[in-house]
């Protein structure tokens, strides 16, 4: 039987070489001023390309200075910010290895000095900020700023763009009717809550040419909230405006009591994949090659995102090929080890 985790996808104009993707994972690397680069940054993604791995989706980078998760986060709200990103894009293409960009705000849950913003002026929790809402204006500049972090993204030679709709920042934010409690054309019904999304969608594609993943939040863990059920019709949206995967993963909206295994979010991948015909990603404690190859051979998602395994083990692509009995070709530096 041949495997799956080591045959090649395609998507549009990217084609990787195998389906083991390193999830973006934020660093908390940067000065606290600029958002760029660091020696750290081109150390960590370069040795996960050594190491073989198919697709490196760099950190949540903030498209705006007050969308940052804490001041420590890398950046693409200036131009300033490309000359670094090009350098990591080089190393990691010179591995073989292709390299996507998770564009990000925080929103409510942004760790930076003056205000914050949201959907609605709803604290994540006691003892944090309470949010200004935005206004359409500032959704509006929002938007831009989403538009020209794709311009820089296709400046600084990406492969792919991933969008972060997920863990209770910015766009989740709107998404969730536990956050989003307006009623204008940005709330009140799932169609207005989701079109931020739409928008921003919209704009990075008059940007962008080439894939566009998103990850989404496909549970709230509230009884008031959203499940995979209701995100049915938004992996149905986002397909029909272009979006070519979706990044399942859960939580994070509000608190919640969540009680991982391993695997326990690729239900979401299959079933989006089932009932919305699309391309998804499985993530959540896979560590098991035998596992990763298991969900795809089974069809229940088309990539496996690896996180923190990969911070463990940044071979980990040559411990899963020898297990599933498949020859590597390793860095030509490496073949006398490999």
């Amino acid at each position: 039987m041949s495997t799956k985790l080591f045959e090649p996808i395609t998507f549009q104009n990217m084609t990787l070489k195998n389906r083991i993707v390193m999830s973006p994972m934020c660093m908390y690397s940067c000065d606290e001023q600029d958002g760029k680069v660091t020696n750290w940054h081109t150390t960590h993604y370069t040795s996960r390309a050594v190491g073989q791995v198919g697709l490196i989706i760099v950190e949540a980078s903030a498209v705006h200075p007050q969308g940052r998760i804490s001041m420590e986060d890398l950046g693409i709200w200036n131009d300033e910010q490309v000359k670094g990103l090009s350098k990591l894009v080089d190393l990691v293409h010179e591995q073989d290895s292709k390299i996507g960009i998770q564009l990000a705000h925080a929103g409510r849950k942004a760790i930076v000095e003056g205000p914050i913003y949201s959907s609605s002026p709803v604290p994540y929790k006691e003892g944090m900020g309470v949010p200004l809402e935005m206004t359409v204006d500032q959704i509006k500049q929002t938007v831009e700023d989403f538009r020209q972090a794709a311009r820089r993204s296709r400046e600084s030679g990406f492969d792919v763009i991933e969008i972060h709709g997920a863990h209770g920042y910015l766009i989740n934010q709107f998404l969730s009717p536990l956050i989003n409690q307006r009623t204008d054309q940005y709330g009140g019904t799932k169609e207005k809550r989701f079109r931020i999304l739409r928008e921003i969608i919209t704009a990075v594609k008059s940007e962008w040419v080439g894939p566009i993943f998103v990850r989404i939040s496909a549970n709230d863990y509230n009884t008031s909230g959203y499940t995979v059920e209701d995100y049915i019709d938004y992996a149905k949206w986002m397909k029909d405006l272009g979006v070519d995967l979706i990044d399942c993963s859960s939580g994070g909206v509000v608190p919640a009591k969540i009680n991982p295994y391993p695997g326990y979010q690729v239900q979401y991948a299959e079933k989006l994949r089932e009932e919305a015909s699309i391309a998804t990603g499985a993530v959540g404690m896979i560590t098991s090659p035998l596992h990763a190859e298991e969900i795809l051979q089974n069809g229940r998602a088309d990539l496996v995102f690896l996180a923190r395994e990969l911070l463990r083990d940044p071979y980990w692509s040559r411990r899963a090929a020898q297990e599933l009995n498949v020859e590597m070709q390793p860095p030509k530096q490496y073949e006398r080890g490999w």
